[in-house]
């Protein structure tokens, strides 16, 4: 049986550290290896969250560097592709520093061993993150109902493929379950039956089932999963979400990341004081053009130092969010009105939904890169 590598990333995010813990406590005899890719910009509070956590776990996270020739001499990662890129800044629709950071770094870690990278999308998600193009290389999402990642269930659930789905499941289910379980089974995918309604429908059936289902489908793949004579996750029935990834890190100690940790504000509204809270949604850099402008006001306040270096990245043209400089976002009227925005929209939606801080970030995770801040 060939070798095969289990790997996780730690991003210094509250996700990544909780899976981490969690596969450690219900999975041991895993042999993963941790690792983390620095970008030399990121919060103080990341750090120290990958300080503990690497204590919590009782074997070393690897940092795996991102530059291979450093002919820059620049003070950190993040520089030193800042001046290859002549000072343009990445954004939303030029991501380099994703690339170039974190995606083709774990790449050249991993290089051409069969590997099984473990990602913590959770299971109150709907997204999928990255999912790397080299064919050795296999995500596996332990938070979620459905631990396989996108290109696996087409090809499990693909309609060419419903005959040999059918006898998988024949050689687990006992006559009387496949007698209810085949309509599903063997029905098309259609435009009336969508290949989601499909998925659901037979998680529906049995979410270990389908799981030994999709390893014995493997097993005629070369997907890294397909090369174990074992893998325990296919007996995972458990669904993390994110009141349990916080239950996860203030259980094992390591505890979430200060940053999550609400704060007052005090905004005058129609001439009366209102007190808001505020916090930062997500690791990554502390100047990642993703984070809101009630975010950009809390680095302000919180870490001035850093959102002054942040300004000084800013040129002509080159700046950190298209309609506003920092020096604009700074002045005093500018970081009262967008308090009094945060303020009023956030208590507006409270009272309609009774949400609350944990729902701020569900929404703030829907954009973003997925490599930076699980």
């Amino acid at each position: 049986m060939a070798k095969v590598r289990h790997v996780l990333g730690i991003s210094g995010g509250k996700d990544s550290a909780a899976l981490a813990l969690f596969l450690k406590s219900r999975h041991p005899e895993l042999d993963i290896e941790y690792y983390t890719s620095d970008t030399g910009r990121e919060l103080d509070e990341t750090y120290a969250l990958i300080e503990r956590l690497n204590s919590a776990l009782g074997k070393p996270i690897l940092r795996i560097d991102p530059i291979k020739e450093n002919h820059t001499n620049a003070p950190s990662n993040f520089d030193h592709f800042l001046e290859l890129y002549g000072g343009y800044l990445p954004s939303s629709m030029a991501r380099w520093c994703t690339k170039k950071l974190k995606l083709e770094p774990f790449e050249e870690y991993i290089g051409e061993v069969p590997t099984i990278s473990y990602v913590g999308i959770r299971g109150d998600e709907d997204r999928e993150g990255y999912i790397s193009k080299k064919p050795n290389v296999q995500s596996i999402f332990p938070f979620r109902e459905n631990i396989w990642s996108e290109d696996v269930t087409k090809k499990v659930l693909a309609n060419s493929n419903r005959d040999q789905l059918l006898n998988y499941y024949r050689e687990i289910l006992s006559p009387q379950e496949l007698a209810q379980a085949e309509p599903y089974i063997s029905k098309a995918i259609s435009a009336s039956f969508t290949q989601k309604q499909k998925l659901e429908s037979l998680l529906r059936i049995g979410i270990k089932e389908y799981n030994q289902v999709v390893f014995q489908y493997l097993k005629t793949t070369d997907y890294p999963v397909g090369k174990l004579d074992h893998f325990p996750l296919v007996d995972n029935e458990e669904v993390i979400r994110l009141t349990d990834v916080f239950r996860i890190l203030d259980e094992s100690g390591v505890g979430a990341p200060e940053y999550y940790r609400e704060l007052e504000y005090e905004v005058e509204i129609d001439g009366e004081l209102k007190k808001g809270t505020y916090a930062r949604s997500r690791s990554g850099c502390f100047f990642c053009f993703y984070q809101q402008k009630i975010e950009w006001v809390w680095l302000l306040e919180q870490h001035p130092d850093l959102f002054a270096k942040a300004m000084t990245y800013e040129q002509e043209g080159y700046t950190w969010m298209q309609e506003e400089t920092l020096s604009e976002l700074s002045q005093p009227e500018r970081i009262a009105a967008i308090k009094k925005e945060h303020y009023i929209r956030t208590h507006r939606i409270q009272a309609k939904s009774q949400q609350n801080w944990q729902d701020e970030i569900l929404a703030a995770e829907g954009v973003g890169c997925a490599s930076c801040f699980i």
